[in-house]
């Protein structure tokens, strides 16, 4: 039987039982002004994107819009942990579908960053990004972000774990920076075929971190 993530019951299980119970469900009009909000957030920029904008592009007033979210800052934050919940449930299954051991999964990981960039990817890191227009730690979009990648950090440490390497937190943090350096590299297009590379090096760091018996 392969491997599945659903066998950790560290950080990252948290985070996912987190994540599944963090949003109110939406009202029709709530989801029709989420999928255009976070088209027009992740294309265009959180800030060059006002209310006016968002309600005429969704067919609805911004008496809806507020009366679904209250604000645009919680629509942002919204929009963010969608992303987020999107992107763990995507990483989550492509690791467990070409998988078969926690160790595997670690490299696999960077096989689903390339495919998730692939396909929905093509302004760069929806985080990145929103980072750099929300730098007040209060605002919730700001806290998403931390949310975010403070999850794939969990996630990649309870891999290590599980694959019994040493040093596994300092490891998994090491494979985060490949991760997030593949994920600007990519953007800028200044490292040709960024996640292989930063996959092959985190090959070399799991072989090494490999306990010897």
């Amino acid at each position: 039987m392969l491997w599945s993530p659903c066998q950790l019951t560290g950080r990252y299980s948290h985070g996912m039982a987190s994540m599944r119970s963090a949003d109110e469900p939406l009202t029709p009009a709530g989801r029709l002004l989420l999928e255009v909000a976070s088209n027009l957030f992740y294309r265009r920029g959180i800030h060059a994107v006002g209310v006016d904008m968002l309600a005429s592009a969704a067919g609805v007033t911004k008496k809806t819009l507020y009366a679904c979210f209250g604000s645009k800052d919680a629509l942002v934050a919204r929009y963010l942990r969608e992303r987020d919940r999107r992107w763990r449930e995507f990483l989550t299954a492509r690791v467990a579908e070409h998988a078969d051991s926690p160790k595997e999964a670690l490299l696999a990981s960077f096989d689903a960053l390339q495919e998730w960039m692939d396909r929905a990817d093509p302004r760069g890191c929806a985080f990145v990004n929103a980072l750099a227009e929300l730098p007040s730690a209060d605002h919730p979009g700001h806290l998403a972000v931390l949310e975010h990648k403070r999850w794939l950090l969990d996630f990649l440490t309870d891999l290590a774990v599980a694959a019994d390497l040493a040093e596994p937190e300092d490891l998994a943090g090491l494979i985060l920076l490949l991760h997030e350096g593949a994920l600007v590299s990519h953007a800028t297009g200044s490292v040709p075929d960024a996640p292989r590379r930063a996959r092959s090096v985190a090959a070399s760091l799991v072989a090494s971190a490999t306990r010897r018996g």
